[in-house]
C-alpha cells in the first residue's frame, strides 16, 4: 500500500508541475489534444472491431485447451452473427464450461434473481451460474479448465455487476494457476468519470473496489486495474491477457445492439442508468415494471401538481415485483432528456424533497450503491447538487491518475 501511495503521490506532483509549466508546454498540449481529436474523428468513422472478432490474436491460446467460458447474451459476434460460444465451438476449440453472470446465460433473469446451473440446449455445454451464493467459481467448478475467456458486455458503472463477477473469475482462477483472456468490449459511458469514490467498509457486490460510480473504462482496463492494484484476495496476480479493440476511442460513440440485461433495454437507459439507479436504494421506482426502465421515475406520494407524468408499474421481464405494482405513479419522463456527461443529482435531490415520506426515502441499500453514508447525509441536510459534487473533486483526481496507468485506449 505505501509503494501505491508514494507512485500515486509522485504521479501527482508530475501533473500538478506539468499543469503550471510554460507556454511552449501549453502550446504542445493543444497540438497532443487537436492529434487525438483528428484521431477521434478518424475513428468514428470506422468500425469498431471488438476483441472477441481477432480471433487470429487468441486461437493459439485455446488450441488443445479446455477451455471456459464466462458469458451471456451480449457474447455476440456482430460480423460472424454467432455468439460467441457457437463460433468457439464452430472453430474446434474445446468449450467445457459456460459460467453465466447475474441475470444469467440468455439474461432474462431479474435483478438479483437467483440463477440456477443447467445446460445449455443449444450446445449441451454445461452452465454454471456465478449469482446468488455462488458468485465466484470453485476449484472443484474450474477442475480440468486449462484458461478461461471473459466477454462481457459492461455499462461503465460501479454498481453493475459485472465487474464484479470479473473480479471474482480473476481471484478464482489465480487461485488455481488458470490464465483469463477477457476479449474487450466498448465502454457506452466511458467518455467521462463521475461520483464519489467506493469506501472499503461499503464493499459489497454492487461495489467492490474503491472508484467512482462512472469509472470511464472498458473492462478489459478495469480488468488490468484490478490486477495493478492487488485488488484480488492476499494480493494474488492473475494471468492476464486483453484481447484489445480497433477503432475505439473512449469518446466512440456506441450502440448496444443486444440489451445487456432486462432493465436496460435502450442507449437512453444505459446513458440513465448511473444517475437513477440511486433510486433503486430508496422508496422511489425507477421504471421496473414498465418498457421504460431507467427512464421516467415515480411514485405514487410524488405530488401530482408537480410530477405530471403517470404510469402504473406492472409485471414483465426481469421485474416480476417491481415497486408499487399495479399503484400509479407520479414522476417524470426522461426518455427525451438530452445525453449526459454528468451523474445527475437533481432528480434525486428534488424527489426527495417533494416525497411525503423523507423518514421512509432511503433504506439499506442506499448507501451500497453510493458506496459511502455521506451522499445520504448530504442530501438529508439540504446541500445542493453543485456542494455535493464539490466533495467528489479530491477524489475523482486522485482516481484519474491511477487510472491513467491501465488504459488502452486515448
Amino acid at each position: 500500500m505505501g509503494l501505491t501511495f508514494f507512485k500515486n503521490t509522485v504521479l501527482l506532483v508530475v501533473l500538478t508541475i506539468f499543469s503550471c509549466g510554460s507556454s511552449t508546454e501549453k502550446k504542445g498540449e493543444r497540438e497532443d489534444i487537436k492529434e487525438n481529436q483528428e484521431a477521434r474523428t478518424k475513428n468514428q468513422d470506422e468500425q469498431i472491431i471488438f476483441g472477441a472478432e481477432q480471433f487470429h490474436l487468441y486461437s493459439d491460446l485455446l488450441k488443445g485447451k479446455n477451455v471456459g467460458v464466462v458469458a451471456n447474451q451480449t457474447s455476440f459476434l456482430e460480423n460472424e452473427k454467432q455468439h460467441l460460444v457457437d463460433f468457439l465451438i464452430s472453430k474446434k476449440v474445446s468449450v467445457k464450461k459456460v459460467f453465466a453472470p447475474e441475470h444469467g446465460f440468455r439474461g432474462t433473469a431479474d435483478a438479483g434473481e437467483h440463477v440456477k446451473d443447467g445446460v445449455d440446449s443449444k450446445t449441451g455445454v454445461p452452465l454454471i451460474s456465478l449469482y446468488g451464493s455462488n458468485k465466484k467459481p470453485s476449484q472443484e467448478q474450474l477442475k480440468g479448465i486449462d484458461v478461461v475467456v471473459f466477454d462481457i458486455q459492461d455499462v461503465g458503472a460501479r454498481f453493475y455487476t459485472y465487474i464484479s463477477t470479473l473480479h471474482y473469475v480473476m481471484e478464482a482462477c489465480a487461485e488455481a494457476g488458470i490464465p483469463v483472456i477477457v476479449l474487450d468490449r466498448p465502454n457506452p459511458n466511458g467518455r467521462y468519470i463521475d461520483g464519489p469514490i467506493l469506501e472499503p467498509e461499503n464493499q459489497s457486490f454492487v461495489g467492490m473496489h474503491p472508484i467512482p460510480v462512472v469509472h470511464g473504462m472498458t473492462i478489459g482496463e478495469y480488468a488490468q486495474m484490478i490486477n495493478g492494484e492487488g485488488w484480488l484476495k492476499d494480493k494474488i496476480k492473475c494471468k492476464l491477457t486483453v484481447v484489445e479493440m480497433q477503432n475505439y476511442t473512449h469518446e466512440t460513440p456506441y450502440a448496444l445492439p443486444i440489451k445487456p440485461s432486462p432493465n436496460l433495454p435502450n442507449d437512453q437507459a444505459i446513458n440513465l442508468y448511473p444517475s437513477l439507479c440511486f433510486f433503486e436504494g430508496t422508496f422511489i421506482n425507477a421504471g421496473r415494471g414498465t418498457d421504460m426502465q431507467f427512464q421516467v421515475f415515480g411514485a405514487p406520494s410524488l405530488p401530482a401538481s408537480k410530477y405530471t407524468f403517470e404510469y402504473t408499474p406492472q409485471s414483465n421481464e426481469g421485474a416480476k415485483d417491481p415497486k408499487f405494482k399495479g399503484q400509479l405513479c407520479h414522476g417524470k419522463d426522461l426518455r427525451n432528456e438530452p445525453r449526459l456527461s454528468k451523474i445527475n443529482l437533481e432528480w434525486l435531490i428534488d424527489a426527495y424533497n417533494a416525497n411525503g415520506k423523507k423518514k421512509d426515502f432511503f433504506n439499506s441499500f442506499f448507501v451500497k450503491l453510493a458506496g459511502t453514508e455521506k451522499l445520504q447525509k448530504q442530501i438529508e441536510q439540504g446541500l445542493s447538487a453543485e456542494e455535493i459534487r464539490d466533495s467528489w473533486k479530491k477524489g475523482l483526481m486522485e482516481f484519474r491518475i491511477i487510472r491513467g496507468q491501465y488504459l488502452l485506449y486515448p
